[in-house]
């Protein structure tokens, strides 16, 4: 006789899963692409645009990983939630019989 464990997650919505990916893969894919920003105009405070677009994009990746990180991080509440829930429904109806 096998007991099966009960879930931990409810079910999935793709949506953040789906929006953080295409974030992420901006931030991977735009400083890749080296001839959209390779010449050294306009200067930031004698800095040439190649270097300060670069950095730009290094607090700019961080923005991106920290909305990317609440949007999986809230998924993942939603779906503990559920469990929650559905076990106090179970349990509240097993008290009724």
């Amino acid at each position: 006789m096998s007991i099966s464990p009960a879930p931990t997650r409810g079910p999935a919505r793709p949506a953040p899963y789906v929006i953080s990916g295409i974030l992420i893969t901006l931030g991977i894919v735009v400083p890749l692409l080296v001839p959209t920003y390779a010449h050294s105009t306009p200067a930031l405070i004698g800095i040439p645009f190649f270097y300060w677009y670069q950095m730009l994009w290094v607090f700019g990746d961080a923005v991106i990983l920290w909305i990317c990180y609440g949007l999986i991080t809230r998924e993942d509440q939603r779906r503990r939630d559920a469990v929650r829930v559905g076990r106090r429904a179970a349990t509240t109806d097993e008290g009724a019989r």
